[in-house]
């Protein structure tokens, strides 16, 4: 516990103090740095939020259950908040809709900032917090490239790169996920930065079959932005989701709706990832994976990968 008190200060005086320069209030400060402490910790704006990874089954129960303690009843000292500004949860692979599945019901919403957008949190009620930190480089260069444009964003989750979009001056913009629960959740952050929710429109949707819709089909859009998950057989889709397998269509039917001089940005988190070849022959495609990892995460620099996609000339 003492070596992961002085790894956390040591954090703090450089990843710390890069955010505070940067203007970052939300950012991941340490990422299993110490293979003993398998945690993810990260910081909003004053509270920590405490990832465990799950531990292999080689590793016994009961001293895992210990060294989570120990590393529990140092953190805050190590960070200097109140343990009640510290949720922890255990990081498990996500499979069908438990991404979608509440762990809690305080209903504990909070506002973060980020380049200038206005962002609601919540670290206790759901796996996720609303908030893909390590995303925060793509988000900012779509609010420095979206002026003017028509912009979609696909498995849009809470909506925070849409929000970025409009507060970059998206002309309006379209943002789809099958969840109820973050649709409703992505017109709350974009009504909190000013958005007219006629002109910016989230609609709860099956991003595979709104793709293959031919009624969607002669929808035009000069920037889209398309995460979609690794894996997915929610009920609510017409279908299984394999990121790997069915990456290739997905990117198609998205290529079908850029305006010809415009640009798709495709991210995932699948570590064994590989773009299909044929892509790469009917588009102009870059990778900019490195050009999307801000100093917090360039320790765990597999955590996404991303390109750019447009139509050859």
């Amino acid at each position: 516990a003492a070596m992961l008190r002085n790894r956390l200060k040591k954090n703090v005086k450089t990843i710390g103090q890069w955010a505070r320069k940067q203007g970052i209030g939300c950012y991941r400060l340490y990422d299993a740095d110490m293979p003993e402490f398998a945690l993810a910790i990260d910081i909003y704006e004053g509270r920590v939020h405490v990832q465990e990874y799950a531990a292999p089954k080689s590793v016994d129960e009961r001293a895992a259950r210990e060294r989570l303690a120990e590393a529990l009843s140092v953190i805050p000292e190590a960070l200097g908040v109140e343990p009640e500004d510290m949720v922890c949860k255990q990081r498990q692979r996500q499979t069908g809709t438990n991404q979608y599945e509440k762990q809690a019901v305080s209903g504990e919403f909070f506002r973060v900032h980020e380049h200038g957008c206005v962002l609601k949190v919540n670290l206790k009620d759901y796996l996720d917090t609303g908030l893909f930190l390590d995303h925060r480089p793509v988000r900012h260069w779509i609010q420095q490239h979206s002026a003017n444009q028509r912009f979609l964003n696909l498995f849009c989750y809470t909506g925070a790169a849409t929000v970025h979009a409009v507060v970059g001056g998206a002309s309006r913009s379209l943002s789809l996920d099958m969840s109820k629960t973050y649709v409703g959740w992505a017109e709350e952050n974009l009504a909190l930065n000013g958005a007219d929710l006629k002109k910016h429109r989230v609609e709860q949707a099956d991003c595979l079959a709104w793709l293959a819709d031919r009624k969607t089909a002669d929808q035009r859009f000069d920037l889209i932005f398309m995460d979609p998950p690794t894996f997915s057989n929610s009920a609510r889709m017409a279908g299984v989701l394999d990121i790997q397998k069915d990456h290739p269509t997905l990117v198609r039917q998205a290529m079908a709706r850029l305006s010809s001089d415009g640009l798709l940005i495709f991210s995932n988190n699948f570590r064994r990832f590989k773009l299909d070849e044929t892509l790469e022959s009917e588009f102009e495609v870059a990778e900019v994976t490195r050009d999307t990892l801000d100093k917090d995460f360039q320790r765990n620099a597999r955590i996404h990968r991303c390109w750019h996609i447009r139509h050859k000339a």
